[in-house]
């Protein structure tokens, strides 16, 4: 079943709510009401829930606490319905959700689709919907990062390579809502593995001018990713040559690549 849009009496807004040192806490509003996805911690949603703004659903991608903190808070608070990763420990979750589960929000008018995205933790899903019916998007929790991608903790690095496949493979304008600023850092790496990457050089220029505004560099597109993420790019020669070359050994399978790129990352400063 293909996700679909929101109803379209009133246009749904997405905002990216921080919280703790570097998160975000995505919030979609439609019809008076909304959804939030990883809250980390409760006050910055329950700041934005006016009384005309109802909370009618939690989505969880993973069970870090960065992602949970807020959840129990805010289900007391609101009544909220929990949705999570049938396969993780949450501090609550009303419906467990797998790949191929769909999750319809009737008040906003959502609906999403389910990915199982193993790698950053064993159970992660993300979940790929529509804002509106030319927009798509996806809240990937932590495993996709703009132009990075989340460590590889639970997983394997081919588990991580699949996941990641699962998310490019989406229209190249869907919009990418993950869940940390980490986008100048992420940067600084990727032009060490492609320094000629003319997408990557313009978008490092585009991230210094937000962040001096004290702008979110998220959500992201898709498209933009598959051009300058080298975590996207394991099958392109350059990515693949730089690789082998911090490796100093041939690297012949994109997992390979990807697994070289993680530990180049891992040790980058």
């Amino acid at each position: 079943m293909k996700p679909t849009a929101p109803n379209q009496d009133t246009p749904a807004t997405l905002t990216p709510v921080p919280a703790l040192s570097d998160n975000y806490i995505w919030m979609v509003q439609k019809n008076g009401h909304a959804i939030v996805v990883d809250p980390g911690e409760a006050e910055p949603v329950l700041a934005r829930l006016t009384p005309g703004l109802n909370l009618e659903a939690i989505l969880i991608t993973h069970h870090h606490a960065d992602h949970t903190g807020g959840v129990r808070a805010l289900q007391q608070r609101t009544g909220a319905r929990v949705y999570g990763p049938r396969h993780e420990k949450l501090p609550a979750c009303d419906v467990p959700l797998g790949e191929g589960d769909t999750v319809t929000l009737p008040l906003t008018g959502l609906q999403f689709q389910v990915l199982d995205i193993p790698g950053h933790t064993a159970g992660h899903i993300a979940y790929a919907g529509l804002l509106a019916p030319d927009q798509p998007l996806v809240f990937c929790g932590d495993t996709l990062f703009a132009a990075g991608c989340g460590r590889v903790f639970e997983g394997t690095p081919a588990q991580m390579v699949e996941s990641l496949g699962k998310i490019g493979s989406l229209p190249p304008d869907t919009l990418v809502c993950c869940a940390h600023e980490y986008t100048a850092a992420n940067i600084r790496w990727a032009l060490q593995v492609e320094p000629a990457n003319a997408t990557l050089q313009a978008r490092a220029q585009d991230t210094a001018r937000l962040r001096a505004q004290g702008l979110p560099t998220v959500p992201s597109r898709l498209g933009l990713e598959l051009q300058s993420n080298p975590f996207l790019r394991t099958h392109h020669p350059d990515v693949r040559a730089a690789a082998s070359r911090y490796a100093a050994s041939p690297l012949n399978s994109p997992q390979e690549v990807f697994a070289c790129l993680r530990r180049w990352k891992n040790e980058f400063k």
